[in-house]
């Protein structure tokens, strides 16, 4: 019983449009209805806001971590810690308040990365920084970021309920990114500071 408490609870949590409710606070377009339609913090990004982007990326990313570190912070077994820095990550890409149709995924993953291990989280987030600035592809970014972070799992905490929630959530953020891959095979991803807008 525990444990649905706690994954509904998180899976609620990390439901919370912030892309959509942030937009909608300052007076702008629905990210839903432009760029990729992805309710997230690169697509409001398009808008032509950054102080947006800066909200949204920063209210994704704290819906990943909270819930997790609530439950550590209760001192809850690893195995349901793991169900629900996972729950939170899905409440995000299936929002239950879009319909289960949320974004990607990204910035809730590394929040609930970052309150299951600092170091994990740290090492994920330099690796999505790193090659952004090299590359300015924010999708090529998250996805080289998701293969460092089971790895980074794997070697600070073993094979365990945390490492298999790790690769759980990044094997939903790769294939959450199919279009993007394809477009960055193409050629036609749109980089960070492009004027057009993203399909």
């Amino acid at each position: 019983m525990t444990v649905l408490l706690a994954a509904v609870a998180a899976y609620l949590v990390g439901s919370i449009p912030f892309a959509v409710l942030v937009s909608r606070a300052m007076g702008l377009p629905d990210p839903r209805s432009f760029g990729s339609g992805n309710p997230g913090a690169t697509n409001v990004l398009r808008s032509g806001s950054k102080a947006a982007a800066i909200l949204t990326l920063a209210g994704d990313a704290l819906k990943g971590w909270l819930p997790v570190w609530v439950a550590v912070r209760l001192g809850m077994d690893e195995t349901v810690v793991a169900v629900v820095a996972l729950s939170a990550f899905l409440g995000h890409v299936f929002s239950v308040w879009l319909r289960f149709k949320g974004g990607k995924g990204v910035a809730t993953a590394a929040g609930a990365i970052l309150a299951l291990d600092w170091r994990v989280g740290a090492a994920a987030l330099m690796t999505w920084v790193a090659v952004v600035v090299a590359t300015r592809y924010s999708s090529l970014g998250s996805l080289v970021a998701a293969i460092v972070a089971p790895a980074a799992v794997y070697g600070w905490r073993g094979a365990g309920p945390l490492f298999a929630a790790t690769c759980a959530m990044c094997a939903v953020l790769v294939w959450r990114h199919e279009g993007n891959i394809r477009k960055l095979l193409r050629g036609e991803e749109s980089r960070i500071g492009d004027k057009k807008a993203a399909t």
